[in-house]
């Protein structure tokens, strides 16, 4: 059964793992990665990405992405979200931050945040605004 735009807002704003899909290059299929996101019912959802990346330079060329987020306890349920990229900016460090929290227990956020920061190399956040949705809850299968 479908859900309602609030029930799949709401999904959409748990921290869920996604799954991340964009046009690939050539010949070659979609990429599909996994990827931590930040999402609040009514806005633009954001994920953060390698500035040189090859999920940076597709999603560039293509200026849309697909995320794709489910569960399987207390029952099947998901919700896939498309649009346009709307914006891309310079990573912050206050954004690393909130993203880690988001996914990381407390105690571990810090030490992640500066791992990251010091190594991961230049990163940037993309802003895509919601514009397709695909959901559903399964029941209790």
């Amino acid at each position: 059964m479908p859900l309602s735009l609030e029930e799949r807002e709401q999904f959409l704003a748990e921290p869920h793992v996604a799954a991340l899909a964009v046009n690939g290059e050539g010949d070659r299929a979609p990429l599909t990665v996994p990827i931590w996101y930040q999402y609040e019912p009514g806005g633009d959802v954001w994920i953060m990405t390698g500035r040189n990346s090859r999920k940076g330079a597709l999603i560039a060329a293509a200026g849309r992405f697909t995320l794709l987020v489910d569960r399987v306890e207390p029952t099947v349920r998901y919700v896939s979200v498309e649009g346009p990229v709307v914006s891309t900016e310079p990573a912050t460090r206050e954004q690393l931050t909130e993203i880690s929290a988001r996914y990381l227990p407390a105690e571990k956020v810090e030490g992640y945040v500066e791992t990251a920061w010091a190594e991961h190399g230049e990163q940037v956040v993309l802003h895509m605004r919601p514009r397709r949705w695909v959901s559903s809850d399964l029941g209790s299968l």
